[in-house]
Protein backbone atom coordinates (compact mmCIF):
# COMPACT_ATOMS: atom_id res chain seq x y z
CA UNK A 1 0.00 0.00 0.00
CA UNK A 2 0.91 3.40 -0.17
CA UNK A 3 2.84 5.09 2.88
CA UNK A 4 1.34 8.34 4.38
CA UNK A 5 2.78 10.22 6.27
CA UNK A 6 0.19 10.82 9.73
CA UNK A 7 0.56 13.36 12.71
CA UNK A 8 2.26 10.74 15.27
CA UNK A 9 1.26 7.77 12.94
CA UNK A 10 1.99 6.00 9.73
CA UNK A 11 -1.71 4.85 8.05
CA UNK A 12 -2.25 3.32 4.86
CA UNK A 13 -5.01 4.67 2.58
CA UNK A 14 -7.26 2.50 0.87
CA UNK A 15 -5.70 0.62 -2.03
CA UNK A 16 -8.02 -0.45 -4.34
CA UNK A 17 -9.62 2.43 -6.07
CA UNK A 18 -11.52 2.47 -8.98
CA UNK A 19 -10.30 5.48 -10.75
CA UNK A 20 -12.06 6.72 -14.90
CA UNK A 21 -8.16 7.81 -16.42
CA UNK A 22 -10.09 9.59 -18.97
CA UNK A 23 -12.55 12.38 -17.84
CA UNK A 24 -13.79 14.08 -20.03
CA UNK A 25 -12.43 17.16 -20.16
CA UNK A 26 -13.95 19.87 -22.90
CA UNK A 27 -13.06 23.51 -23.67
CA UNK A 28 -11.24 24.87 -20.38
CA UNK A 29 -13.64 23.56 -17.79
CA UNK A 30 -13.91 19.80 -16.81
CA UNK A 31 -15.85 18.27 -13.58
CA UNK A 32 -17.47 20.40 -10.74
CA UNK A 33 -19.01 23.30 -11.10
CA UNK A 34 -18.93 26.90 -9.63
CA UNK A 35 -20.39 28.80 -7.29
CA UNK A 36 -20.56 29.02 -3.55
CA UNK A 37 -19.66 25.40 -1.51
CA UNK A 38 -21.68 24.23 1.59
CA UNK A 39 -21.37 25.53 4.67
CA UNK A 40 -18.97 23.18 7.05
CA UNK A 41 -18.56 22.61 10.56
CA UNK A 42 -16.48 25.88 12.48
CA UNK A 43 -16.63 27.13 8.86
CA UNK A 44 -19.62 29.15 9.04
CA UNK A 45 -21.01 30.90 5.11
CA UNK A 46 -16.94 29.83 4.07
CA UNK A 47 -16.48 30.68 0.35
CA UNK A 48 -15.61 26.38 -0.85
CA UNK A 49 -15.76 27.27 -4.22
CA UNK A 50 -12.46 25.84 -5.51
CA UNK A 51 -10.96 25.72 -8.79
CA UNK A 52 -8.56 22.95 -9.74
CA UNK A 53 -5.95 23.94 -11.99
CA UNK A 54 -3.16 20.98 -13.16
CA UNK A 55 -0.37 21.37 -15.17
CA UNK A 56 -2.66 20.44 -18.60
CA UNK A 57 -5.74 18.89 -19.32
CA UNK A 58 -5.92 15.32 -20.87
CA UNK A 59 -3.51 13.65 -18.69
CA UNK A 60 -4.75 10.73 -16.94
CA UNK A 61 -2.24 11.38 -13.82
CA UNK A 62 -4.60 15.00 -13.43
CA UNK A 63 -7.96 13.28 -14.04
CA UNK A 64 -6.98 10.67 -11.30
CA UNK A 65 -6.02 13.67 -8.82
CA UNK A 66 -9.16 15.76 -9.64
CA UNK A 67 -11.12 12.34 -8.92
CA UNK A 68 -9.65 12.79 -5.09
CA UNK A 69 -10.41 16.68 -4.99
CA UNK A 70 -14.24 16.36 -6.11
CA UNK A 71 -14.03 13.71 -3.82
CA UNK A 72 -13.36 15.26 -1.17
CA UNK A 73 -15.30 18.59 -1.73
CA UNK A 74 -18.30 16.46 -1.69
CA UNK A 75 -17.27 15.16 1.66
CA UNK A 76 -17.19 18.93 3.44
CA UNK A 77 -19.74 20.56 0.74
CA UNK A 78 -17.84 22.29 -1.21
CA UNK A 79 -17.51 22.24 -5.45
CA UNK A 80 -14.50 21.29 -7.49
CA UNK A 81 -14.37 23.33 -11.07
CA UNK A 82 -11.30 21.38 -13.05
CA UNK A 83 -9.61 24.61 -15.47
CA UNK A 84 -6.24 24.49 -17.43
CA UNK A 85 -4.55 24.77 -20.34
CA UNK A 86 -4.26 21.73 -23.49
CA UNK A 87 -0.24 21.77 -23.12
CA UNK A 88 1.57 22.49 -20.56
CA UNK A 89 3.71 25.97 -20.50
CA UNK A 90 5.30 28.35 -18.05
CA UNK A 91 2.84 31.03 -18.64
CA UNK A 92 -0.23 28.97 -19.79
CA UNK A 93 -1.83 28.99 -16.67
CA UNK A 94 -2.05 32.69 -15.59
CA UNK A 95 -5.26 33.05 -17.04
CA UNK A 96 -7.34 30.67 -15.40
CA UNK A 97 -5.50 31.68 -12.01
CA UNK A 98 -7.02 35.26 -13.37
CA UNK A 99 -10.34 34.23 -13.99
CA UNK A 100 -10.82 32.29 -10.86
CA UNK A 101 -9.88 35.13 -8.68
CA UNK A 102 -12.43 37.28 -10.72
CA UNK A 103 -15.20 34.78 -10.57
CA UNK A 104 -14.56 34.92 -6.93
CA UNK A 105 -12.90 30.91 -5.95
CA UNK A 106 -12.30 30.51 -2.39
CA UNK A 107 -9.48 28.51 -3.23
CA UNK A 108 -7.34 27.51 -5.88
CA UNK A 109 -5.30 24.03 -6.26
CA UNK A 110 -2.64 24.10 -8.82
CA UNK A 111 0.29 22.10 -10.12
CA UNK A 112 3.04 24.71 -11.26
CA UNK A 113 4.21 24.60 -14.83
CA UNK A 114 7.04 26.82 -13.71
CA UNK A 115 8.00 28.02 -10.42
CA UNK A 116 8.29 31.48 -10.69
CA UNK A 117 6.37 32.61 -13.88
CA UNK A 118 2.48 32.34 -12.40
CA UNK A 119 4.03 34.14 -8.87
CA UNK A 120 2.48 37.24 -9.61
CA UNK A 121 -0.85 35.75 -10.91
CA UNK A 122 -0.84 34.15 -7.85
CA UNK A 123 0.09 36.67 -5.71
CA UNK A 124 -2.93 38.63 -7.18
CA UNK A 125 -5.62 35.76 -6.33
CA UNK A 126 -4.09 35.87 -2.75
CA UNK A 127 -4.85 39.57 -2.43
CA UNK A 128 -8.42 39.30 -3.55
CA UNK A 129 -9.09 36.60 -0.62
CA UNK A 130 -8.05 33.59 -2.93
CA UNK A 131 -6.69 30.35 -0.84
CA UNK A 132 -3.68 28.88 -2.61
CA UNK A 133 -2.48 25.66 -2.55
CA UNK A 134 0.01 23.85 -4.90
CA UNK A 135 -0.03 20.14 -5.28
CA UNK A 136 2.20 17.75 -7.31
CA UNK A 137 5.01 20.77 -8.47
CA UNK A 138 5.54 23.41 -6.29
CA UNK A 139 5.80 27.20 -6.84
CA UNK A 140 8.10 29.80 -4.78
CA UNK A 141 6.84 29.18 -1.53
CA UNK A 142 5.89 33.09 -1.09
CA UNK A 143 3.30 32.39 -4.10
CA UNK A 144 0.81 30.24 -1.99
CA UNK A 145 -0.33 29.21 1.19
CA UNK A 146 0.46 25.39 1.13
CA UNK A 147 2.57 22.89 -0.99
CA UNK A 148 1.08 19.45 -0.64
CA UNK A 149 3.73 17.19 -1.41
CA UNK A 150 3.53 13.86 -3.11
CA UNK A 151 6.96 12.64 -1.42
CA UNK A 152 9.95 14.28 -0.32
CA UNK A 153 12.18 14.52 -3.69
CA UNK A 154 15.20 12.63 -2.41
CA UNK A 155 12.80 9.47 -1.79
CA UNK A 156 11.19 10.10 -5.17
CA UNK A 157 14.56 9.89 -7.20
CA UNK A 158 16.39 7.45 -4.67
CA UNK A 159 13.60 4.96 -5.42
CA UNK A 160 14.23 5.95 -9.33
CA UNK A 161 17.84 5.10 -9.26
CA UNK A 162 17.97 2.32 -7.26
CA UNK A 163 15.56 0.40 -9.49
CA UNK A 164 17.23 1.47 -12.62
CA UNK A 165 20.73 0.87 -10.78
CA UNK A 166 19.32 -3.45 -10.03
CA UNK A 167 17.52 -3.60 -13.87
CA UNK A 168 20.87 -2.95 -15.31
CA UNK A 169 23.20 -4.56 -12.86
CA UNK A 170 24.20 -1.37 -11.50
CA UNK A 171 26.66 -0.34 -14.42
CA UNK A 172 26.19 1.29 -18.22
CA UNK A 173 24.70 3.89 -19.83
CA UNK A 174 21.18 5.70 -18.95
CA UNK A 175 19.19 8.75 -20.24
CA UNK A 176 16.47 10.61 -18.46
CA UNK A 177 13.68 11.12 -20.37
CA UNK A 178 11.83 14.35 -18.84
CA UNK A 179 8.62 16.37 -19.01
CA UNK A 180 9.46 20.33 -19.77
CA UNK A 181 12.26 22.03 -19.08
CA UNK A 182 10.57 24.22 -16.17
CA UNK A 183 9.14 21.62 -14.13
CA UNK A 184 9.98 21.90 -10.72
CA UNK A 185 9.33 18.70 -9.60
CA UNK A 186 10.96 16.99 -12.49
CA UNK A 187 14.08 19.23 -11.99
CA UNK A 188 14.48 18.93 -8.37
CA UNK A 189 14.53 15.04 -8.51
CA UNK A 190 17.02 14.92 -11.55
CA UNK A 191 19.33 17.19 -9.83
CA UNK A 192 19.07 14.65 -6.83
CA UNK A 193 19.14 11.59 -9.49
CA UNK A 194 22.22 13.21 -10.59
CA UNK A 195 23.97 13.22 -7.17
CA UNK A 196 23.12 9.52 -6.27
CA UNK A 197 24.37 8.22 -9.28
CA UNK A 198 27.84 10.37 -8.58
CA UNK A 199 27.85 9.29 -5.31
CA UNK A 200 26.35 5.75 -5.02
CA UNK A 201 26.59 4.26 -8.43
CA UNK A 202 29.82 5.33 -10.01
CA UNK A 203 29.91 2.77 -12.74
CA UNK A 204 25.94 4.20 -14.24
CA UNK A 205 26.85 7.09 -16.91
CA UNK A 206 24.33 9.30 -17.20
CA UNK A 207 23.98 10.51 -21.12
CA UNK A 208 21.67 12.75 -21.90
CA UNK A 209 18.33 14.50 -20.29
CA UNK A 210 15.76 14.16 -22.37
CA UNK A 211 12.51 16.28 -22.46
CA UNK A 212 9.00 15.43 -23.71
CA UNK A 213 6.87 18.08 -22.53
CA UNK A 214 4.63 15.46 -21.04
CA UNK A 215 2.96 15.17 -24.59
CA UNK A 216 2.78 11.62 -25.26
CA UNK A 217 4.31 11.85 -29.26
CA UNK A 218 6.93 14.05 -28.30
CA UNK A 219 7.83 11.52 -26.02
CA UNK A 220 8.00 8.79 -28.08
CA UNK A 221 9.81 10.32 -30.42
CA UNK A 222 12.11 11.25 -27.61
CA UNK A 223 12.53 7.64 -26.52
CA UNK A 224 13.29 6.57 -30.30
CA UNK A 225 16.05 9.35 -30.91
CA UNK A 226 18.01 8.51 -27.72
CA UNK A 227 18.00 4.65 -28.74
CA UNK A 228 19.20 5.67 -32.06
CA UNK A 229 21.85 8.69 -30.51
CA UNK A 230 23.43 5.90 -27.71
CA UNK A 231 23.47 2.38 -28.89
CA UNK A 232 24.74 1.37 -25.93
CA UNK A 233 22.26 2.41 -23.86
CA UNK A 234 21.08 -0.09 -21.27
CA UNK A 235 18.07 2.20 -19.33
CA UNK A 236 15.84 5.21 -19.28
CA UNK A 237 14.55 7.02 -16.19
CA UNK A 238 11.32 8.49 -16.70
CA UNK A 239 9.71 10.61 -14.09
CA UNK A 240 6.65 11.44 -15.65
CA UNK A 241 3.34 9.97 -16.29
CA UNK A 242 2.56 10.69 -19.89
CA UNK A 243 6.48 9.83 -20.27
CA UNK A 244 7.12 6.42 -19.38
CA UNK A 245 4.27 5.52 -21.21
CA UNK A 246 4.84 6.43 -24.04
CA UNK A 247 8.73 5.51 -23.61
CA UNK A 248 6.90 1.64 -23.09
CA UNK A 249 4.91 1.97 -25.61
CA UNK A 250 8.35 2.49 -28.08
CA UNK A 251 9.97 -0.16 -26.79
CA UNK A 252 7.20 -2.96 -26.48
CA UNK A 253 7.22 -3.39 -30.16
CA UNK A 254 10.70 -2.79 -30.40
CA UNK A 255 14.16 -4.78 -31.04
CA UNK A 256 14.93 -3.09 -27.58
CA UNK A 257 12.37 -4.75 -25.23
CA UNK A 258 13.99 -6.96 -22.68
CA UNK A 259 17.18 -5.32 -23.70
CA UNK A 260 17.00 -1.53 -22.43
CA UNK A 261 15.48 -1.14 -19.13
CA UNK A 262 12.78 1.16 -18.17
CA UNK A 263 11.26 2.72 -14.91
CA UNK A 264 10.44 6.29 -13.56
CA UNK A 265 6.74 7.07 -12.56
CA UNK A 266 3.67 5.64 -13.81
CA UNK A 267 -0.04 4.89 -13.08
CA UNK A 268 -0.70 1.14 -12.60
CA UNK A 269 -3.57 1.10 -15.25
CA UNK A 270 -1.45 2.68 -17.49
CA UNK A 271 1.76 -0.11 -17.16
CA UNK A 272 -0.18 -2.92 -16.54
CA UNK A 273 0.38 -4.39 -20.05
CA UNK A 274 3.89 -3.00 -20.34
CA UNK A 275 4.67 -4.69 -16.80
CA UNK A 276 3.08 -8.29 -17.64
CA UNK A 277 4.00 -8.42 -21.44
CA UNK A 278 7.79 -8.00 -20.02
CA UNK A 279 8.61 -4.51 -21.53
CA UNK A 280 9.26 -3.23 -17.65
CA UNK A 281 10.46 -4.94 -14.83
CA UNK A 282 9.25 -2.22 -12.03
CA UNK A 283 8.30 1.60 -11.56
CA UNK A 284 6.97 4.09 -8.87
CA UNK A 285 4.39 6.58 -7.96
CA UNK A 286 2.48 7.86 -4.94
CA UNK A 287 -1.43 7.68 -5.23
CA UNK A 288 -2.56 10.64 -7.39
CA UNK A 289 -6.23 10.38 -6.07
CA UNK A 290 -5.19 10.66 -2.50
CA UNK A 291 -2.82 13.73 -2.95
CA UNK A 292 -5.88 15.30 -5.18
CA UNK A 293 -8.29 14.26 -2.13
CA UNK A 294 -5.59 15.59 0.68
CA UNK A 295 -5.27 19.01 -1.47
CA UNK A 296 -9.20 19.12 -1.85
CA UNK A 297 -9.03 18.94 2.66
CA UNK A 298 -6.08 21.42 2.69
CA UNK A 299 -7.54 24.13 0.96
CA UNK A 300 -10.71 24.02 3.16
CA UNK A 301 -9.16 23.98 6.23
CA UNK A 302 -7.15 27.61 4.87
CA UNK A 303 -10.58 28.42 4.02
CA UNK A 304 -12.64 28.07 6.67
CA UNK A 305 -9.42 29.30 8.92
CA UNK A 306 -8.91 26.13 10.73
CA UNK A 307 -5.26 26.31 9.91
CA UNK A 308 -3.18 29.72 8.32
CA UNK A 309 -0.76 27.05 7.00
CA UNK A 310 2.50 27.53 9.74
CA UNK A 311 4.52 25.06 10.46
CA UNK A 312 3.12 23.45 13.13
CA UNK A 313 -0.81 23.38 12.48
CA UNK A 314 -2.63 20.64 11.87
CA UNK A 315 -5.98 19.50 10.19
CA UNK A 316 -8.11 16.42 9.21
CA UNK A 317 -8.00 15.70 5.87
CA UNK A 318 -11.39 12.44 5.61
CA UNK A 319 -10.29 9.07 5.27
CA UNK A 320 -6.92 9.93 5.09
CA UNK A 321 -6.33 11.60 9.49
CA UNK A 322 -4.84 14.43 10.86
CA UNK A 323 -1.89 15.86 8.49
CA UNK A 324 0.54 18.41 9.80
CA UNK A 325 1.93 21.25 8.14
CA UNK A 326 5.69 20.83 8.07
CA UNK A 327 8.57 23.99 7.14
CA UNK A 328 7.98 26.12 4.65
CA UNK A 329 4.17 25.26 4.25
CA UNK A 330 4.68 22.08 3.13
CA UNK A 331 2.25 19.01 3.84
CA UNK A 332 3.63 16.00 2.58
CA UNK A 333 1.15 13.15 1.65
CA UNK A 334 4.00 9.87 2.16
CA UNK A 335 6.69 7.54 0.43
CA UNK A 336 6.98 6.86 -2.89
CA UNK A 337 5.53 2.79 -3.73
CA UNK A 338 7.18 0.61 -6.10
CA UNK A 339 4.52 -1.84 -8.89
CA UNK A 340 5.93 -4.87 -10.00
CA UNK A 341 4.50 -8.09 -11.99
CA UNK A 342 3.42 -8.98 -8.02
CA UNK A 343 1.34 -6.63 -7.06
CA UNK A 344 0.21 -4.95 -9.81
CA UNK A 345 -3.32 -6.38 -10.21
CA UNK A 346 -4.21 -5.20 -6.88
CA UNK A 347 -4.42 -1.57 -8.22
CA UNK A 348 -7.21 -0.14 -10.06
CA UNK A 349 -6.41 4.09 -11.03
Amino acid sequence: MFGLQRKGRMALAAAALTVGVALVATGCSGGGTGGNGGSTEGGGDANLSITMLPKNLGNPYFDTSTKGATEAADEFGGTIDEVGPSEASPTSQVQYIQTAAQQGAGGLIVSANDPEAICDALNEARDAGVKVVTFDSDTNADCRDLFINQATADGIAKVQVDEIATQIGDAGQIAILSASANATNQNAWIETMKELLVSDHPNIELVEVAYGDDDDQTSFDKTAALLQTYPELKGIISPTTVGIAAAARYLSTSEYKGKVALTGLGTPNQMREYVEDGTVTSFALWNPEDLGYLAAWATQALITEEITGKEGDTFEAGKLGSYEVGADGVVLLGEPYVFNKDNIGDFDF
